[in-house]
């Protein structure tokens, strides 16, 4: 219907991986893509930098880093999430895309290659497969 979309991002290498139309990106944590939790004017004017990057993006793929920092980096080294910076908990738990599927066990590897063989591309995506 020619509304483009934007996908809003905090995973660099997975959006690079799924390679979206168009992204931006933020270095916050997950779960905390648009801004802070009770931070309306803040999450406002995330929003408003994000759309406005509509008018830097002319190739498909393309993903912008706003430049937008949770502005302090104890969420990512605190594994208990009570930083200054009131991250999201947990510390960072980003992680790099792999090219080959990962799994939370080895019962759920060998559980999707006896529904889809062994053959299957991407068992990541296995219940879109069958």
């Amino acid at each position: 219907m020619g509304i483009p979309t934007l996908s809003l991002t905090s995973a660099f290498s997975i959006t690079r991986s799924v390679n979206p139309p168009r992204a931006a990106f933020v270095d916050f944590p997950l779960g905390h893509t648009a801004g802070r939790p009770d931070d309306p004017l803040g999450q406002h004017a995330l929003l408003t930098k994000a759309l406005a990057a509509f008018e830097g993006i002319d190739r498909p793929g393309t993903i912008v880093d706003l430049g937008e920092y949770w502005g302090d980096d104890d969420w990512r080294a605190d594994p208990m999430g009570g930083g200054r910076g009131g991250g999201g908990g947990g510390g960072d738990t980003r992680t790099q895309r792999h090219d080959t599927p990962q799994y939370q066990s080895e019962e759920d590897a060998r559980a999707a290659a006896a529904r889809l063989g062994e053959d299957v591309a991407c068992r990541a995506c296995a219940v879109f497969d069958a």
